[in-house]
């Protein structure tokens, strides 16, 4: 009788600091993980209720969670929106440093950091000293990068990657967007670094028949945290004259400042306001038109429905990630670009006027394996490393 060998394990750590996408994007690639047989631990940091603790076959160890304090990411608060002090950023590294030993993983999977993620330094950086040596380490990164203006930011970067990472998971497509057009040190750490494919989330959805969404203008915003602006503007949109005739459907996010959530309250007959749905990318191939941010998760909904789009990309506090993404799409042809700071009921009216008047771009062709591919990946260098000491089979 053969003994049959356990699971090599992961332990993925996961923070979401303001929007949902990264515990979207997190929870798809743990699940991911699981299917390909590995036993998925992840240390989550962000508020509850993320979607990787919804799998029963990812086991989730909780931090002390935190979030970003405002959308300028000016500083760290608690779940009750205390400021984050000494004592606590303490408590908190302890905490992961006994999910480690007690999980005592074959592979160290990190999402952003060294990339971002930097207000973690004082948790991660003493992680990455511990797992340097013992076993692999993988960084999980998105297809673009916020723009690194602080000089000798980009060389920090590339120093902790050259001296304790062992690859760096590039979740895009190189055919769209290659990791040199957000990161120009990205030649530095090309020998590390591997691009995934796009990772698509695939939630239950309530049901791919039915009305909602058929010829509908659909305004969505992710989680809403930043997307009162883009609402309020689609709102008004919506009663320009050219635009009375379309029904139009307001997504409302989670994380939507109860300010712009009381400011959508009276609505015209015209238009409906509800919860972000499951059956987000059902409504959206049925939709005349999408108006939305330029966000990972909301862009690959829209790869895959290849509806007519506006992207409104949220640009504030120097952001560059959602105006570049925004710009490739629409240099392609998939869809249309107003920049936040141009974002006028009118214009955004004349906007959609033009493209409703093209024909549909079809699903965009990119790669969107990224989940399988990191999971195999991951499954790949753990096995390696089991091989490589002793406590696996070749």
């Amino acid at each position: 009788m053969t003994v049959r060998e356990a699971p090599a394990r992961v332990l993925f750590h996961v923070q979401h600091l303001l929007g949902v996408g990264h515990q979207v994007r997190a929870g798809a690639i743990a699940r991911a993980m699981s299917d390909a047989g590995l036993e998925v631990h992840v240390a989550q940091g962000g508020a509850s209720g993320a979607a990787d603790a919804q799998d029963p076959s990812v086991h989730v160890h909780r931090l002390p969670a935190a979030r970003s304090a405002d959308a300028q990411f000016s500083g760290l608060v608690t779940e009750t929106g205390q400021p984050v002090d000494d004592a606590w950023r303490a408590a908190r590294r302890d905490r992961l440093m006994q999910v480690f030993d007690t999980v005592a993983p074959d592979i160290l999977l990190i999402e952003g950091y060294p990339f971002a993620r930097r207000q973690f330094r004082f948790e991660l950086d003493p992680l990455l000293k511990v797992a340097r040596g013992r076993i692999p380490v993988a960084v999980s990164i998105r297809d673009i990068l916020v723009e690194k203006k602080k000089p000798g930011r980009a060389d920090e970067i590339v120093a902790v990657v050259q001296d304790g990472i062992d690859r760096v998971l590039v979740h895009g497509d190189p055919v769209f967007v290659r990791l040199q057009q957000s990161f120009p040190m990205a030649d530095r750490i090309a020998g590390k670094t591997v691009y995934t494919g796009y990772v698509v989330a695939d939630p239950p959805g309530r049901t791919n028949d039915g009305d909602d969404g058929r010829d509908e203008i659909v305004v969505s915003a992710g989680g809403g945290a930043v997307g009162g602006s883009l609402l309020r503007g689609a709102l008004a949109a919506a009663q320009r004259p050219a635009m009375e005739a379309y029904r139009w459907r307001l997504l409302l996010g989670p994380n939507l400042p109860d300010d712009d959530r009381s400011a959508l309250a009276a609505l015209p007959d015209n238009v409906v306001a509800e919860p972000v749905r499951h059956d987000f990318r059902a409504i959206l191939a049925r939709a005349a038109a999408s108006v939305s941010q330029a966000g990972y998760n909301t862009m690959m909904d829209l790869s895959v429905a290849g509806c007519r789009s506006v992207l409104v990309p949220f640009a504030s506090a120097g952001e560059t990630e959602q105006p570049l993404r925004a710009e490739l799409a629409r240099q392609r042809g998939w869809a249309a670009v107003v920049p936040e700071a141009g974002l006028t009921p009118d214009r955004l009216a004349d906007t959609l006027r033009k493209s409703l008047a093209g024909p549909r771009p079809g699903p965009w062709p990119l790669d969107r394996g990224g989940a399988v591919r990191t999971a195999a990946l991951v499954k790949q260098v753990a096995m390696d490393r089991r091989c490589d000491d002793g406590t696996g089979t070749p």
